[in-house]
């Protein structure tokens, strides 16, 4: 499969006339673009706002991000099969374009929910989430839902996929237009590699997806599909890097990961640029997040049959959420290495506001190499920003992950002069367990 995206680096937003990318500008015509939002009828209040970074800007609850892209020389208009428009193909190979260093925001204009996140775009705040470093067009929207407060996957739904519809129609606008540069993705068949590459060490990289919930409209898909009435899956990761992903919105926001996330996945890329050299990469496997513990072992069992069938000395777990998916982490792990594949894992801890709790639910001796990359728990406290895009009432009223109504000793996590005080677990997608987390390790 070979995979071509080619980039436009957009140095600046703005709204006017015509919706057209020129000199690094991405001008949108917000009307048109409104329109496109509208699609969906329980949408019954919409508007554009533009955060970028350096901004004293606050976006809350943030409830998705999307890369702008589009497909070229397709016949498909779609660019997420089995999600916007109606047609499913398979995706992965020839050329997509997209407008790198920007993102669509989904924002709720009034209700958030658990998965819901916060981002600052300056300030102590800004170093804590990736997408303060973008220009982030933000899609503050309502719905008509008259309970929506009790049936958030139903909200999350029409804004998240509106979001999606609304990243397409600015990706068009480079559809013909010819790339600053353009990056390639070629990797051939597993058993259709060169002897020198079938020498090197190999790698399979496990993606757990979000897949918790029994009702719809809450886990990540698969070109549409929920994962939850899946069973674990091999991928190509140019599947991954271009469109056959959607991110979930139940799991605590600072630990899942966005649509944003799976199309330009770090770790994958990173896989990629040692292939051939260090490593032969192999691929994907998409690994269940469930809740039974019989589910729970038979993916693992289904993880490791793959890793080994496909010949893998070694694999990357990366885990989504912490907390009952640390039980499918571990046995995935534990069958990964059971099976003479050695595993290192990626996850976030949860140790409580005390840190007392234990960092892990599950643990097991087989695995003794995990890399974290933050606790969800850790305090932030931060100042007011002067403009809010949302409502930032959500954090402490709507039983946001991370956010609270009252402490007794810290009191509620937004202030009457509009500083708050919260937990890592409310900002957006902070963690990133994909890879490109801003934390590090300090000795003291």
């Amino acid at each position: 499969m070979k995979l071509e995206l080619g980039h436009f680096h957009v140095k600046e937003v703005t709204f006017g006339d015509f919706t057209r990318f020129e000199n690094g500008v991405l001008t949108i015509n917000k009307e048109e673009a409104l329109a496109v939002v509208r699609e969906d009828e329980h949408i019954t209040e919409a508007d554009l706002v533009i955060a970028r970074p350096g901004e004293e800007k606050r976006i809350v609850p943030v409830k998705e991000a999307v890369e702008p892209r589009c497909r070229v020389n397709s016949k498909f208009d779609n660019y997420f099969p089995g999600v916007t428009g109606s047609d499913l193909y398979q995706v992965g190979e020839g050329r997509s374009h997209a407008l790198k260093g920007c993102s669509v925001l989904a924002v709720g204009k009034h209700w958030g929910s658990f998965g819901d996140g916060l981002i600052d775009m300056s300030g102590e705040g800004a170093q804590w989430s990736y997408y303060s470093q973008l220009i982030n067009v933000c899609l503050v929207a309502d719905t008509d839902e008259e309970f929506e407060r009790h049936e958030q996957q139903k909200k999350n739904h029409a804004l998240r996929w509106a979001a999606h519809r609304l990243a397409e129609y600015l990706g068009r606008c480079v559809k013909d237009a010819e790339p600053e540069e353009v990056q390639t993705f070629d990797l051939p068949a597993v058993t259709k590699r060169e002897q020198a590459v079938n020498e090197l060490p190999s790698v399979v990289y496990v993606i757990q997806t979000m897949t918790q919930m029994e009702e719809e409209g809450y886990n990540d898909l698969a070109y549409g599909w929920d994962l939850n009435k899946s069973i674990p899956t091999y991928m190509h990761p140019n599947e991954v890097l271009d469109g056959s992903l959607i991110g979930g919105s139940f799991m605590p926001t600072s630990s899942k990961w966005a649509t944003y996330d799976y199309q330009n996945c770090p770790t994958i890329k990173a896989l990629y640029e040692q292939h051939g050299k260090t490593i032969n990469f192999l691929g994907v496997i998409t690994s269940n997040l469930n809740v039974a513990l019989v589910q729970k072992e038979r993916s693992a069992l289904f993880v490791a049959q793959m890793a080994k069938s496909l010949g893998a000395d070694s694999a990357i777990v990366a885990e989504q959420g912490y907390g009952n998916p640390d039980a499918d982490f571990t046995a995935c792990i534990v069958a990964l290495e059971d099976a003479g594949v050695k595993t290192v894992g990626m996850t976030n801890e949860c140790t409580g506001r005390d840190g007392r709790s234990q960092s892990l639910v599950s643990m097991d001796p087989k695995s003794d190499a995990i890399v974290s990359c933050g606790n969800v728990s850790e305090l932030i406290d931060l100042p007011p920003m002067k403009e809010v895009i949302g409502e930032l009432a959500a954090l402490s009223r709507d039983g946001m992950s991370g956010g609270w109504e009252g402490d007794e000793i810290l009191g509620p996590s937004v202030r009457e002069d509009g500083s708050i005080i919260m937990e890592n677990n409310a900002m957006f997608c902070g963690d990133q367990v994909m890879g490109w987390a801003q934390k590090t390790v300090r000795e003291y």
